[in-house]
């Protein structure tokens, strides 16, 4: 193998990568609110699941990238495990349209090849000159367009000598000929490129050019043990996608996994019937010129029917992700887990419901908080993860529990209930706010590790003074919600009185360090935000404080309680 021959292929499977990546990434700025919402309101019947997945990812050429944004969704609590598995099963029917253009791109009568460059010429112009940021996105579209089939012009090229090598031939159909081995290296390919697409891609490029001989009847049977492989590979991406990301959305990732393995095991007894079946379907004869076709109706014959035998088996599917990967306690649920709809009927207990998911809230708020304090101080990028997890968990938690209240506001309720629902309300907006500012923190903390600054010992004591004063007025906020607990309210508003305290004396000290050369500006700043952003979610800690005991019925217009609780007064 020459030096044309690897910089070719190495460098073709570049661009080909590159301009998927950019079509990708075009796409989703163009559509990808309207994908999100889609994959929200679509997905709750499984065929329409499927023709989501199917259609986004023929959209954006990539079932990885589609299969992380599922995971992604998940992780956020914007899809139940059932509804996920449906869109994966689509996705991995839809990435067999990068076949078909790559199959398209060899006929001699449509040569995309041909309308690359002008495509990359209109899409780089656009890019330049375009005065939207959606012309711009479609320039960018048109360009990742263009250098995709760039790259694959330039892998066609470069295979052209194993068209006749004998020794590729017998390599090749050596491995096609023990199926196992050849799903093997298919996976490895593809576990490698991190893309079916272009692995597939690759095994089409080798068939064009003759590396798995001339008999092309047998080059079919050769090549689809390659294809199981791909479809194996192909689910690390959304693995790795799942290493820091909740439990739901592990199983999300290892939904994709076993979808494809079972599929992959099925296929491989019928290897010589998949075979006759594409025989059957092409009206064409096999030769060099429709073999990338015929490989490209494989892909999408073998996808279809592990689709027809999976789709209706979502549920054992789910059965079966949620035994490999079981809850452990301690794990923060995704969803709210006691807000009952038939409860509504009776109000008394949907509101004791909805007071149950609202300390669920206070607790995910806290953990999101000590989570990026610790990641922060401790540059933990893995907390730090966990952080920004969490905190979407309360903004799922915070629609939720929304809509169950205003449900529950157009039954016949007490009056007393009906002046607890908008406390309520305020309550689950400050415990929303509180994750946000855990968000503010992490945001931070990335900056001072991608700064590489570092802090003072002096700096690393306050903030740990910080984060237990926060933490325990947390806790006292956690009990105070749970039993009512008056007293434990009024122990959080201490806390409260002594952040405002410590935030004054902290920025003052922290000012005289950076004055006195003992700690860099840029660190400076950094921990002035931290205390700013502490002191804030002590003012939200401190509303919900007030409402507990207000025994939750205040009126918009009476005054808060005061911090200091030797000043407090009975509320009505």
């Amino acid at each position: 193998m020459n030096t044309d021959m690897i910089f070719g292929t190495v460098g073709g499977l570049g661009l080909f990568l590159y301009g998927m990546m950019q079509m990708s990434d075009g796409l989703k700025k163009v559509a990808g609110k309207k994908l999100k919402d889609i994959l929200e309101s679509m997905t709750k019947r499984r065929i329409f699941g499927f023709l989501v997945g199917a259609g986004t990812t023929a959209l954006i050429q990539s079932s990885s990238a589609a299969t992380v944004m599922v995971v992604g969704f998940v992780n956020a609590g914007l899809l139940t495990l059932k509804q996920a598995i449906s869109v994966i099963i689509g996705t991995n029917v839809g990435t067999t349209a990068t076949a078909w253009l790559v199959s398209i791109s060899g006929f001699e009568a449509f040569k995309v090849t041909d309308y690359a460059l002008p495509a990359v010429a209109i899409g780089f112009a656009l890019q330049i000159f375009g005065r939207t940021q959606r012309s711009k996105n479609i320039g960018q579209i048109l360009v990742g367009f263009g250098i995709l089939f760039i790259g694959i012009c330039f892998m066609k090229d470069a295979f052209i000598p194993l068209k006749d090598s004998e020794v590729t031939h017998k390599a090749l159909i050596w491995f096609g000929r023990n199926p196992l081995l050849a799903i093997l290296a298919g996976t490895v390919i593809t576990m490698l490129l991190q893309s079916s697409s272009a692995s597939v891609a690759l095994i089409q490029m080798l068939a064009i050019q003759g590396a798995f001989g001339n008999d092309w009847k047998q080059v079919l049977l050769v090549v689809i043990p390659f294809i199981l492989g791909d479809n194996i590979g192909t689910t690390i991406t959304a693995q790795l996608a799942a290493l820091q990301a909740n439990r739901n959305a592990r199983r999300a990732a290892w939904a994709h996994t076993m979808f494809n393995v079972i599929g992959a095991f099925i296929c491989f007894w019928f290897i010589a019937q998949v075979g006759k079946l594409v025989d059957i379907i092409t009206p064409w004869g096999l030769n060099e010129t429709t073999i990338a076709v015929s490989i490209a109706v494989t892909h999408t014959t073998i996808k279809i029917f592990e689709a027809v035998f999976f789709l209706p088996l979502t549920g054992v599917l789910e059965k079966l992700v949620l035994k490999l990967v079981p809850q452990k306690p301690g794990d923060l649920l995704l969803q709210p887990t006691v807000l009952e709809r038939h409860l509504l009927t009776t109000p008394e207990l949907a509101m004791h419901q909805a007071r149950r998911e609202i300390v669920r809230m206070a607790r995910a708020s806290k953990r999101a908080v000590n989570q990026a304090v610790d990641g922060l101080v401790e540059n933990n990028m893995r907390k730090l993860d966990i952080a920004r997890t969490t905190e979407d968990i309360t903004d799922t938690l915070q629609y939720e529990i929304t809509s169950y209240l205003a449900a529950l506001s157009t039954r016949e309720i007490s009056n007393e209930m009906s002046a607890e629902l908008p406390v309520l309300l305020h309550m689950i907006n400050d415990l929303e706010r509180i994750g946000d500012h855990a968000v503010n923190i992490v945001e931070i903390a990335e900056r001072k590790i991608e700064q590489k600054l570092t802090f003072s010992d002096f700096a690393l004591t306050e903030a740990a003074q910080l984060k237990k004063e926060a933490e325990q007025m947390c806790d006292y906020i956690i009990t105070a919600l749970e039993n009512n607990d008056t007293e434990a309210a009024k122990s959080a508003l201490v806390n409260e009185d002594n952040l405002n305290k410590m935030q004054i004396v902290l920025r003052r000290s922290h000012v005289q360090r950076m004055s006195e050369g003992l700690c860099s500006p840029e660190a400076g700043l950094i921990f002035i935000d931290l205390v700013d952003n502490i002191e804030k979610i002590g003012d939200h800690l401190t509303n919900i404080a007030q409402a507990v005991i207000g025994g939750l019925q205040w009126a918009e217009d009476e005054p808060k309680i005061s911090a200091n609780p030797e000043r407090d007064i009975d509320k009505p």
